[in-house]
């Protein structure tokens, strides 16, 4: 399947927001010029690393907000627990995928993600812009002990500094973590709340008017379509440019709602993320990328 001609336009036009996602940072899949085998664990698979340190007594070992909070507050556990436990699955991975190495190199205004890890954070570091400059990324972390307003950032970021906001947590700042069931409805609540939204409005505002690449998430992930839901929820469709999703396999529910629906939101692009990532990155920049 063909990039669209928009998702290039848009960003080398730098109006294209990026939503990362953790499978940008999976094995790359056989038979792939690329070869990472150095990526943290996914959402589910960390799950069933928790539910084994905890013994989860239900069978959904796969449902990360669910058995992190059986972490939580099984007898003896703590947030604390919680926190280092996943900071010994996730933190050690320190060496970002040759994907986030592309995506870090192309001029995204805009980068949000809902990773906790530093893989993103060290491949923007070592990025330059198309003209040579390096990067420094203006950062932003989720804090849920906020009182008003978030941090301000600039409405229209520039390739130099573009903003990156770490939507859910930092595993140097454990208090900002969203995991567990309990977190993500606070999270959601704060979203309701024009005084404590988590996300500048500043960015909601280019949220709005800027198409949206998914990469690395399914659509299936039902937070993340809350979260994308409540981010346009007062806004006319027809006003909303389309967004796009990198899914090789999509959920066909899905893809009748959010793409065939009366009002569509998301046009999925059925490639995997290793073929689709360097082909974006040689139509925009003009270049292969060197590993």
């Amino acid at each position: 399947m063909p990039i669209p001609t928009e998702v290039v336009d848009s960003i080398k036009s730098h109006r294209c927001i990026l939503f990362l996602g953790a499978m940008a940072s999976a094995s790359s899949p056989e038979g792939s010029r690329f070869d990472y085998k150095e990526g943290p664990p996914s959402g589910a698979h960390l799950s069933k690393i928790l539910a084994g340190k905890c013994d989860y007594p239900d069978e959904d070992r796969n449902n990360l907000p669910r058995v992190s909070l059986h972490y939580e507050v099984r007898p003896n556990g703590s947030r604390q627990a919680l926190i280092q436990a996943i900071n010994e699955s996730v933190g050690p991975f320190v060496v970002p995928s040759p994907a986030l190495r592309m995506l870090a190199e192309l001029p995204f205004p805009i980068v949000i993600t809902t990773n906790y890890d530093h893989l993103f954070d060290v491949a923007l570091g070592r990025a330059n812009t198309m003209a040579g400059h390096p990067k420094i990324p203006i950062k932003r972390v989720y804090d849920p002990n906020r009182e008003g307003a978030p941090e301000s950032v600039p409405l229209d970021p520039s390739e130099e500094h573009p903003i990156y906001l770490k939507l859910h947590g930092d595993l140097d700042n454990p208090e900002s973590i969203v995991v567990t069931e309990e977190d993500y409805l606070v999270f959601i609540q704060k979203m309701g709340d024009p005084h404590q939204h988590p996300i500048h409005e500043n960015i909601r505002a280019r949220i709005n008017n800027w198409p949206v690449l998914f990469v690395g998430y399914s659509l299936k992930d039902y937070n993340l379509r809350l979260l994308f839901r409540t981010l346009r929820w007062h806004v006319d469709a027809a006003n909303i440019p389309l967004s796009y999703s990198v899914d090789p396999s999509p959920d066909n529910l899905i893809v009748s709602v959010w793409q065939h629906g009366e009002k569509p939101m998301v046009s999925f692009v059925q490639q995997d993320l290793w073929d689709f990532v360097p082909e974006l990155y040689q139509q925009c920049l003009g270049v292969e990328f060197q590993a």
